[in-house]
């Protein structure tokens, strides 16, 4: 199946369409994903033109990068379409040098391809406020 990554020309629809698929997201507002899109650095997969997969970089663009909302549509998984968006990102000179931070409690597998480890009474996270 042929596809392209872009990193630039997100809809705000598109990615609403993507985050209504997960558990974790479905619930941002346009409003939310009108700032995700100013605030990072995105990526994703289109087949033919229908944004089928979607990831960000939260950056200091110098030490660490936080890999955050890797989706890829149910009806296209299991194709590598996550590996590939995963590879392009991750293989970008500027993040090569930099620690990376990723929360999941999912696809361990595809994240250690790119050098994550589960780690265990290290990392912490700050729930928000409500």
């Amino acid at each position: 199946m042929e596809y392209r990554i872009i990193e630039e020309g997100f809809k705000t629809e598109d990615i609403l369409r993507l985050y209504a698929e997960t558990y974790w997201a479905n619930k941002r507002s346009r409003e939310d994903v009108e700032k995700i899109l100013l605030n990072s650095d995105c990526y994703g997969v289109m087949v033919e033109d229908k944004l089928i997969g979607f990831a960000r970089i939260i950056s200091d663009h110098v030490t660490t990068y936080y890999l955050a909302d890797v989706i890829v549509l149910e009806a296209y998984r299991g194709n590598g379409f996550g590996y590939e968006l995963c590879n392009y990102i991750l293989s970008k000179e500027e993040f090569r040098h930099m620690k990376g931070i990723l929360l999941t409690t999912t696809a361990y597998g595809l994240y250690e391809k790119f050098g994550f480890n589960v780690i265990n009474n290290r990392a912490m996270l700050k729930d928000k406020t409500e």
